[in-house]
């Protein structure tokens, strides 16, 4: 099985890009920013966490929306869960 592996290449089972999202802080929220890569374009996603007693409690999202880049997908979820955080607030974890 290793031969043909060679050969003809394998899939493994881990992403390509599992590198730790670095978090921005924004009112005690902690905002990861997750584009997801979909062909050829990003899905905005992403997760808000916040430190609450004992627990950290997390809201993990995908939207419908796909951009051209990494770096708008990024941009928009950013503002996106920062709108969420302002008209929600704790209640995103309820």
């Amino acid at each position: 099985m290793g031969l043909f592996s060679r050969l003809f290449g394998s899939k493994t089972s881990e992403p390509a890009s599992a590198v730790e999202a670095e978090p921005i802080e924004y009112k005690g929220y902690f905002i990861y920013q997750e584009a997801m890569e979909e062909g050829g374009q990003y899905r905005i996603a992403g997760r808000i966490t916040k430190k609450i007693g004992e627990d950290t409690k997390t809201h993990r999202f995908i939207r419908s929306d796909v951009l051209a880049t990494e770096s708008d997908a990024n941009e928009f979820m950013l503002k996106k869960a920062q709108m969420f955080i302002d008209q929600m607030g704790d209640d995103i974890f309820a």
